[in-house]
């Protein structure tokens, strides 16, 4: 009697101080929450799910020590029993809440076998088995502790992103502020090189901007007064001073992170794979226990309880899962959640985001047009000496086509800015003007007549041109290109012989967008697409029956992202859309889509065997309780080599996928 006593008194004093033991999970944040909040919140959140992981080791310390009284109480000291009882206690009255929780819910799921299956062990006086179970049990529960996806706790990181203190003109003197006291109104200065911290309108100054990672935009744009610029965007030459319409949460790229913070369909609730499959066999389960009982009694009974399959699927889902991540992550693949890699073998169709996704930062230099008989190492040459000393994509692009042509760079005297449409450098007493043709307007170069017509065919085909001039006299133009990655042809092609039907958003126009896709051999684009119609791109494929992965980097993809089945960012890419996606290429090179790929149809025929070979046994051991009237050591035997070959199988993947040597 001692033992049912103590576990009693156990049990209610776990009971009355159940809500320091197991605090209740907070509520998801409404959908009024800002993301100041939320970022004041990221602390808090980090140290709820540091908490889970200090209960989960408390628990695996408790059992094991339950442990190691069990099997001190059978070989020497019997006594020793009910303190393991105690230790038994403590690890199942939670799946017991669970359990209730459950069943008024009118479910009957793995929590409620959790529940029944050690006391009745433990009172069967199987001390040994009972606690080795639940050891069993714990080092599960650590394992898909493992596999849980956290990315909620990272994703308004963002704001690392934004400068964390800007300058504000104040009385005629520039005075640096923090960026969290601006206000609708305050006039800030943004140098070339700095990252605008707000959204607004340029009152003075002209600047070139890089704003692809928010609006898609495959090359810079120049903004001058009474342009509208937005925060996350970078300057990258010319100065501008800026009126602030809207800063902090009220920004666009603030109200994109609200908007995946409040999405309905937010992932973390998503059952693992282990978890499924054992809720699923719960009720069969207790059926067929509650059959054995009359015919073969309360061992037959209680050992099919023990064979339940959930047991040792809950094992090797997580390790199986946890080591294919690791494969991953070998080869530069950071996988945040591992449902992503299970459901990627499901994927039929695959869509890119263009600008940065397809096309590297850096522009690639085009066709060189040529006037008043200069050549194109002139044009390049020029080019290059006044870009010489800068380290915008633009300059790096000029700088390598000179490279590549063994052109030499003349050492310049001084170099000035023109407000961000060009700058001009002095050679001597010669003048050299580098920028776009209305710099050469503003500097006095006269432009003959088929200059219009190189500028409408740029315009056409989503390219950019830099003029060039020498001593006020136009020497020619350069045309930029966005730079294709040079894996991507190899790419689509293998993608589509996996029967993949593939896809690009660009909000380019239409001619550059269809002119890629069928230079790359993919099938289908949408082209003009503003941010914010990404997404409903997405779910317009998914409504027509197809499971979508798609490809993005810039803040403006990260709804998108949101939305697909399975999401996938580059290392490179905006700090929300890496946080968002659930698919990280940490060296950007997309060809390790096609591992990926590869890695996740092994993880679905590696997940199906283990599922054979816990069903397996299971079904052994309860055709031996009916047939043979086996009792729970012969369950446990069974189950735990049965076990053992699981595991060995979710170990398998490391030796097919050898660690690379660095």
């Amino acid at each position: 009697m001692a033992a049912p006593l103590l576990l009693i008194l156990a049990g209610g004093l776990i009971f009355k101080n159940r809500a320091k033991l197991f605090p209740a999970s907070k509520e998801n944040n409404s959908a009024s929450t800002q993301i100041e909040e939320l970022k004041s919140n990221l602390t808090e959140l980090s140290v709820t799910i540091e908490s889970e992981k200090e209960i989960l080791d408390r628990n695996f310390k408790i059992v094991s020590g339950t442990l190691c009284f069990s099997v001190t109480s059978a070989l020497f000291f019997q006594s020793l029993s009910p303190l393991a009882g105690i230790g038994l206690a403590f690890i199942v009255f939670p799946n017991f809440r669970r359990a209730i929780n459950s069943l008024q819910k009118g479910k009957v799921d793995v929590h409620l076998i959790d529940s029944i299956v050690i006391p009745a062990m433990f009172f069967s006086k199987f001390y040994v088995l009972s606690s080795f179970s639940c050891w069993i049990y714990c080092l599960a529960q650590q394992l898909v502790y493992k596999t849980k996806d956290h990315s909620k706790k990272q994703l308004i990181s963002i704001f690392s992103d934004l400068p964390d203190s800007v300058w504000i003109l104040q009385n005629g003197s520039e005075i640096l502020l923090e960026s969290k006291y601006l206000k609708s109104g305050d006039v800030i200065i943004v140098s070339a090189g700095e990252k605008i911290a707000v959204d607004g309108i340029i009152i003075d100054g002209l600047a070139l901007v890089d704003q692809h990672i928010l609006t898609g935009e495959s090359l810079p744009v120049e903004k001058n007064k009474d342009d509208n610029v937005f925060a996350s965007t970078l300057v990258l030459s010319g100065k501008l001073k800026i009126r602030v319409t809207l800063s902090g949460q009220e920004t666009v790229a603030a109200q994109i992170a609200n908007l995946l913070n409040n999405t309905a369909d937010f992932k973390l609730g998503i059952q693992t794979h282990g978890e499924e499959v054992a809720d699923k066999a719960a009720l069969p389960t207790i059926i067929l226990s509650c059959l054995a009982l009359p015919i073969v009694g309360k061992n037959g009974a209680t050992s099919v309880l023990a064979s339940f399959i959930g047991s040792d699927i809950r094992i090797f889902a997580p390790i199986t899962i946890l080591n294919f991540l690791r494969i991953a992550s070998d080869n530069s693949i950071l996988i945040k959640d591992g449902r992503a890699l299970e459901k990627i073998s499901q994927i039929n169709t695959i869509v890119f985001d263009k600008t940065g996704t397809l096309t590297e930062e850096q522009p690639s230099i085009g066709k060189i047009y040529t006037f008043n008989h200069y050549t194109e190492g002139d044009v390049l040459r020029y080019a290059a000496t006044a870009e010489y000393k800068q380290t915008h994509p633009i300059a790096k692009a000029i700088l390598e086509a000179a490279k590549q042509r063994n052109l030499i760079v003349t050492e310049i005297d001084n170099a000035n800015y023109e407000l961000g449409y060009g700058i001009t450098v002095h050679i001597g007493a010669d003048v050299i003007c580098v920028g776009s043709l209305r710099f050469m307007h503003m500097v006095g170069v006269d432009l003959p007549k088929e200059v219009s017509n190189i500028s409408n065919d740029a315009t056409e085909q989503g390219y950019s041109l830099i003029s060039v001039s020498f001593n006020n006299q136009l020497v020619g133009i350069v045309e930029l290109q966005a730079t294709l990655r040079p894996e991507i042809k190899t790419l689509i092609a293998n993608l589509r012989a996996r029967n993949l039907t593939t896809y690009i958003i660009s909000g380019d126009s239409e001619q550059p967008t269809r002119q890629l896709a069928t230079e790359i051999g993919v099938e289908h684009y949408f082209s003009e697409v503003l941010p914010k119609d990404k997404a409903n791109l997405i779910e317009k494929l998914q409504i027509e029956g197809k499971i979508v992965c798609f490809v993005g980097d810039g803040i403006n993809d990260s709804i998108a992202l949101k939305k697909a089945d399975v999401s996938i960012s580059l290392g490179s890419g905006a700090s929300i859309a890496k946080d968002t996606a659930q698919i990280l290429l940490i060296n950007e090179d997309l060809k390790n889509l096609e591992f990926l790929f590869e890695l996740g149809n092994e993880l679905k025929s590696n997940l199906n065997t283990s599922l054979v070979m816990a069903i397996i046994p299971g079904v052994a051991v309860v055709s031996g309780v009916f047939l043979l009237h086996t009792g729970i050591l012969a369950a446990i035997v069974v189950n735990n080599l049965a076990m053992l070959a699981g595991i060995g199988n979710a170990m398998r993947p490391l030796l097919n996928h050898p660690k690379k040597k660095i």
